[in-house]
């Protein structure tokens, strides 16, 4: 502790100009302060950066390492599964673990496949690696995929969206490894949109592998408190626990900004899109596009009547990304959110504000049920049809929201953002 105020006050007086712009994995502020200073100062910048930078469960290797080194493991991983610049399959087996089998999620292990896309079993064409799908025909580890493996692992970017899928992989690897009897490492990373708690819950009659846990739309937790929950909860459907063991972040608090260093999926390319995502998604239900096919998903919306708005813009099928998006070819009419700051936090507004341009529900809502599956529950879409603003329907689900909190928090690995 001495030392790092020792590096503070050094900066202090090298270079009063310092930004303190500095927020969790963004430390631009830090780097552009430290160019002025002299050679000690740099230095000193450089090392406080290095000490309060986020560092992912991936990049804390000598707490893993010793569990799996020697050891046969299997990975639950896509493309976001990197510790610096080196995936993570790549890592571990430089250093040792026998890594026999990848299980690779929706959009595939190097995150390729367009939203949807069912993924079919491979090989890794670089090492060699047995790789099974989890959204094909199985979404689940079968018994014969987990036999001879002493440890599974897994590691994710997720974004914090119950509807976002990895979630419901990763209750349902808890659910394998603990009918088999193979212990599960989870390396955490930060939840971009884990400094706030909202949205409905979800109902048990609308369970679906759009919403597997009965959490908020935007749960609050990462990868790992999520997997401590659903251990402690008993969500997951094997009589008994899951040999659990979760490898925290470091420097991480939910009130920290991250920016994934990687896009965690194809049509989430930016920090503004994942801000988006959670309020954005329920239009997936609807005629209107929210830009997939375009090079700005989840950050635009519009429809093909032309009252909608003055921004425009044209879907295309885009390879590895979206195949047949909604409105294909025709020209949208709507808004462009690129640059709306700040991001608001979950809300029906945008939502709400479509719907009532449109004369008839038919003609912009046109999967009922699928909205239903997104939202948890069919109490959204009544709350809707009644003419309910934003603030109205939010009153819906405060009570449980406040209930699930007191859940949440007896999970919780990070200080939390109340």
């Amino acid at each position: 502790m001495r030392r790092v105020f020792f590096i503070l006050f050094v900066l202090l007086l090298l270079s009063p100009a310092l930004s303190c712009r500095n927020r969790g994995s963004d430390h631009r502020g830090l780097q552009e302060g430290a160019q002025g200073l002299s050679p000690v100062g740099q230095s000193a910048a450089v090392e406080l950066q290095e000490e309060t930078r986020v560092l992912t469960g991936a990049e804390r290797p000598d707490t893993y390492l010793p569990l799996l080194k020697g050891k046969n493991a299997g990975l639950v991983v896509n493309h976001t599964a990197v510790t610096g610049e080196q995936h993570l399959l790549d890592f571990l087996l430089e250093k040792g673990v026998r890594v026999t089998r990848v299980f690779a999620p929706e959009h595939g292990f190097r995150g390729e496949a367009a939203a949807g896309e069912k993924i079919a079993n491979d090989r890794d064409p670089k090492t060699g690696v047995e790789i099974i799908s989890l959204y094909g025909d199985n979404r689940k580890p079968l018994p014969a995929h987990l036999k001879g493996l002493d440890f599974l692992v897994f590691d994710i970017q997720d974004v914090g969206c119950r509807f976002y899928t990895y979630l419901s992989t990763l209750c349902l690897v808890m659910e394998a490894c603990a009918e088999n009897g193979v212990p599960l490492v989870v390396l955490d990373r930060p939840n971009p949109n884990g400094d706030y708690v909202a949205g409905p819950m979800l109902k048990p009659a609308y369970s679906s592998f759009v919403g597997m846990v009965p959490v908020p739309v935007v749960h609050g937790c990462t990868m790992g408190e999520m997997a401590l929950m659903i251990n402690g909860e008993k969500w997951h459907k094997a009589p008994g626990s899951c040999d659990l063991t979760v490898i925290s972040a470091e420097n991480y608090t939910h009130l920290t900004p991250y920016v994934p260093p990687v896009p965690p999926s194809p049509n989430l390319p930016n920090y503004q899109s994942i801000r988006l995502y959670p309020s954005l998604c329920y239009f997936e239900a609807t005629t209107v596009s929210i830009g997939r096919g375009t090079p700005f998903p989840f950050q635009v919306i519009g429809g093909t009547r032309p009252d909608l708005g003055d921004f425009t813009f044209v879907p295309a099928d885009i390879p590895g990304f979206v195949n047949n998006p909604i409105n294909e070819g025709l020209t949208c009419h709507g808004v462009d959110l690129r640059t709306l700051t700040p991001v608001p936090s979950f809300t029906f507004s945008f939502f709400l504000d479509f719907y009532r341009k449109y004369p008839t529900e038919k003609e912009f809502l046109n999967n009922p049920r699928w909205f239903n599956l997104l939202a948890g529950d069919d109490k959204v879409l009544q709350g809707i049809r009644e003419g309910k603003n934003d603030r109205e329907l939010t009153a819906l689900w405060q009570e449980e929201i406040e209930r699930y909190k007191t859940i949440r928090k007896k999970y919780l690995l990070y200080p939390d953002f109340e």
